[in-house]
């Protein structure tokens, strides 16, 4: 036990001056007006170890600190003031089937597609109250599971079942599989939840105002066949979740619990959940769990999504541990309330601000979108983004386009020093830029095939969409209560 003290004393100092090394490198860069990132041919790729060492300070350490909590199995701990980690599961492998990057964007077009139909339909707003207190949860990339979203894990139940669910943005209602599967149920990482094993499971009845606020919320209503509430979704790839609409104990740390959150608990689920068990709604609605937990946390969280599925990100419920550096911009308002809209003024490509017609953002509109992988811009938008982006990437050997992406390029047997690319950052309302992770503007299919991470709307009237591939490594806060929304750099730092 006292060596490995001793050795994890040598791993926080080593990860101190590693990250002293990142940030002189950074400020160097800052000072040089130095505007493309060089990239590694190696970080393209996740590694097949979750100890394979990157060079980059940031990397290094997590991937040894993932290795030493590895070792020792996972661990409950506070850290901070205000904010508890429920779980570290750093270094952990999940076996599960896994979704191809073309399906990952079939589904992704599909999601964006549905995002687009439902911006004709309106839904109702959303309220929020006093912060109290904070809680942060590891985030993991879906790749794993074989999702392109990424995963927490939540308790439901008594006793505490884990489960690991997508966090979506997008959507209002959590739901997890539930036994028995009266329909079908797709396979999943834990064993299905069963709710006649909880002592804190409870149906809603078809009587109660809970039950008649699914259709202003969007889901589809059925009472007839039976007394209790049931619930169903169809999402836009055409999968689906049917079961009873319930409230039940949620578990995010052993100090934040949560009785009687309103959840559906699906008995017939089909389509491309691949390995999750469920889905943790984050959107605006009155039935989001932001909204559910809004007087503990004032209807307030923040994440940072991991570049690779070798590292953990976080999903923070609450302000606590919010960066000072976090710049905000106002929510937009929308038909559908459930959804976080932006206000887009411009993209800057190194230092080359793109002449866009402020129109081409402010007539359809923009949201964030925690559930989509790939960001949608307007035909212009796009089409002034793709020149400019080809314009400095001229050097390089273009390769095939992939289904939605069209800008691609062969880096089969470059070096590392060969492979620099563009910066790109966007303007948000509020005086706000953003500038994107490397790993938010480039997207590997295999090293002959490394695509620009943007794809165009087939038409100008369609919703902008800032997905989560652009939002790698950024701390992102939804404040809720505030009406904005907040990025900041090395958020999982």
């Amino acid at each position: 036990m006292r060596n490995m003290r001793k050795l994890l004393n040598i791993i926080v100092i080593l990860c101190v001056c590693l990250d002293w090394v990142r940030t002189e490198g950074s400020e160097q860069r800052e000072s040089g007006k130095v505007y493309s990132h060089t990239i590694q041919v190696s970080s393209l790729f996740p590694s097949s170890s979750s100890c394979v060492l990157p060079s980059k300070g940031d990397y290094l350490c997590q991937c040894i600190i993932s290795c030493f909590i590895h070792l020792k199995r996972s661990r409950r701990s506070t850290w901070r003031t205000g904010r508890a980690r429920a779980r570290v599961l750093a270094g952990v492998k999940l076996r599960a089937s896994t979704m191809t990057i073309d399906e990952i964007l079939r589904h992704d077009q599909a999601r964006v597609n549905s995002i687009h139909s439902k911006l004709s339909k309106k839904a109702t707003d959303g309220d929020g109250v006093t912060q109290s207190q904070s809680t942060d949860l590891p985030a993991k990339n879906g790749r794993t599971l074989g999702s392109g979203n990424y995963v927490v894990t939540v308790g439901i139940g008594t006793p505490k079942h884990d489960l690991s669910l997508v966090f979506d943005t997008g959507s209002d209602l959590t739901w997890t599989q539930c036994e028995p599967c009266r329909g079908s149920c797709y396979p999943q990482k834990e064993p299905i939840f069963n709710p006649s094993s909880s002592s804190s499971y409870s149906n809603i009845s078809c009587s109660s105002p809970v039950c008649a606020s699914r259709t202003s919320e969007g889901l589809l209503s059925r009472c007839s066949a039976s007394p209790n509430c049931l619930y169903g979704i169809r999402y836009g790839d055409g999968s689906t979740t049917t079961g009873f609409f319930s409230t039940e104990k949620f578990t995010l740390t052993p100090s934040d619990v949560f009785d009687g959150v309103n959840f559906g608990c699906g008995e017939d689920n089909e389509g491309l959940f691949h390995g999750v068990a469920g889905l943790l709604g984050l959107g605006r609605g009155k039935l989001s769990f932001p909204s559910q937990t809004k007087n503990t946390y004032n209807n307030i969280f923040s994440y940072c999504l991991p570049s690779s599925p070798n590292y953990i990100g976080h999903l923070t419920f609450g302000s606590a541990g919010t960066s000072n550096a976090v710049k905000y911009t106002p929510i937009s308002s929308f038909p559908r309330a459930s959804l976080y809209g932006l206000g887009i003024e411009g993209i800057t490509v190194d230092d080359q601000k793109l002449e866009i017609p402020s129109t081409v953002f402010s007539t359809p509109g923009a949201i964030i979108d925690s559930g989509t992988v790939i960001s949608r811009l307007p035909p212009k938008a796009y089409e002034a983004l793709r020149t400019a982006f080809k314009a400095k990437m001229s050097n390089y050997t273009a390769a095939p386009g992939r289904l939605i992406f069209d800008t691609c390029y062969d880096f089969t047997g470059l070096k590392t020093a060969d492979i620099r690319i563009p910066r790109i950052a966007f303007s948000f309302s509020g005086g706000t830029d953003v500038e994107l992770s490397p790993k938010g503007i480039m997207y590997t299919i295999t090293m002959s095939q490394v695509c620009l991470a943007f794809a165009g709307n087939v038409n100008d009237d369609s919703v902008a969409v800032f997905g989560n591939t652009q939002q790698k490594t950024l701390q992102v806060v939804h404040d809720g209560a505030g009406g904005r929304v907040g990025f900041a750099p090395n958020g999982c730092n």
